[in-house]
């Protein structure tokens, strides 16, 4: 699978150049050609969105507004699209941030081609009062991508993003676009609410929960945002979360015959956990497993795994899951005991251990 930075080739620099000299004809495209192959090779995504936004600074007019004017033109055109034009966007935010009445309506342009949730966020720190009134404007825009940009480029702990803490800190002027989003006809417009939400929650987590019990009281797609936006607190147990949700938070539930099998593996192997789950009454459940790793210092916090949500009552319910001890990008399996929690509803209703073995 190629990486994402091969994206910038040398035929992408030639694409984009074409794209630039159909909409200005004094673009120097040998210029920028041979500029922006300088040393491309060692280097990675950012690096090379970055190199190519400063070589467009040289090769573009002084005078950003003009620059800017000649991406506008070169936005007319269907093939000015994709990752040729990410660093359009950085472009923008270095050189456009002393014009933001001609820059953010070009990031909104630049949008629906390669969105530009990562370049607004510098005109939110530099230009807030100017770039919200955009905002505000942009919830009622006729295009998705748009819409979109109005959540995603203002969630406070966007990944891969530097964090917006003036908005970690007080997230209402955030908090007034999406209410004019949670109900958004986009589906991909409301999945960045739902983010945005979950974004707030592990900063104001009572905050959250009173937005979904808001947008749970009169809308058509509130209950998914809020069930999507509140996913962090309910594997966490948060009462108020799972009230608002409707989660049955006082029903006795049971489990019986919980196992782990096998009890011994190896790092790599993988173990099935199964139990049988009953409840006092008909009761609603969110039905997780927690897993706590063992650490080069002993046992860590445990990590939350969404199992499933379903009704329980006096019939059992049977629960099965398998879950692989294998090493992944963000974690290292050390061999040791590692013990494993059936929760429902964010109670733990049962534990059992594993012993892994083998060398990291």
């Amino acid at each position: 699978m190629a990486a994402f930075k091969d994206e910038f080739s040398i035929e992408t620099i030639r694409e984009l150049a074409s794209e630039l000299s159909l909409a200005w004809d004094e673009f120097p495209k040998d210029r920028w050609t041979d500029l922006a192959a300088e040393g491309l090779e060692g280097m990675e995504l950012l690096e090379r969105v970055n190199h190519l936004a400063e070589v467009m600074a040289v090769c573009l007019p002084d005078n950003f507004p003009e620059g800017a004017a000649v991406l506008e033109r070169a936005l007319e055109s269907e093939s000015f699209d994709g990752w040729m034009t990410l660093p359009c966007g950085k472009y923008v935010a270095d050189r456009g941030i002393d014009h933001p009445h001609v820059a953010l309506p070009l990031l909104a342009g630049l949008s629906p081609r390669f969105s530009s949730e990562f370049p607004i966020r510098f005109f939110i720190e530099a230009e807030p009062e100017i770039t919200f009134e955009y905002l505000h404007k942009w919830i009622d825009d006729p295009h998705d991508h748009v819409r979109r940009l109005v959540s995603e480029g203002t969630r406070p702990r966007l990944p891969w993003a530097s964090r917006l803490r003036g908005l970690m800190e007080d997230p209402s002027p955030a908090i007034e676009l999406l209410d004019g989003l949670f109900d958004d006809d986009s589906e991909y417009v409301r999945r960045s609410v739902a983010n945005h939400l979950n974004d707030i929650s592990k900063d104001h987590p009572e905050l959250s929960v009173e937005i979904a019990r808001r947008w749970l009281a009169d809308s058509t797609h509130g209950d998914w945002v809020a069930r999507h936006g509140l996913r962090s607190l309910v594997k966490k147990g948060h009462r108020g979360a799972l009230g608002v949700l409707g989660f049955d938070l006082d029903a006795r539930v049971t489990a019986t015959e919980l196992s782990v099998e096998p009890a011994t593996i190896d790092i790599g192997g993988s173990v099935t956990i199964s139990a049988e789950l009953t409840a006092e009454r008909s009761t609603k459940a969110a039905v997780d497993y927690i897993v706590h790793y063992q650490g080069v210092h002993g046992t860590k916090d445990g990590k939350v795994f969404k199992l499933k949500t379903c009704m329980l009552g006096s019939e059992p319910t049977s629960i099965t899951k398998r879950h692989a001890f294998k090493h992944v990008s963000i974690r290292t399996i050390h061999p040791g005991q590692h013990k494993i929690e059936l929760q429902v509803n964010g109670v733990v209703v049962g534990r059992a251990v594993v012993d892994v073995l083998g060398s990291t």
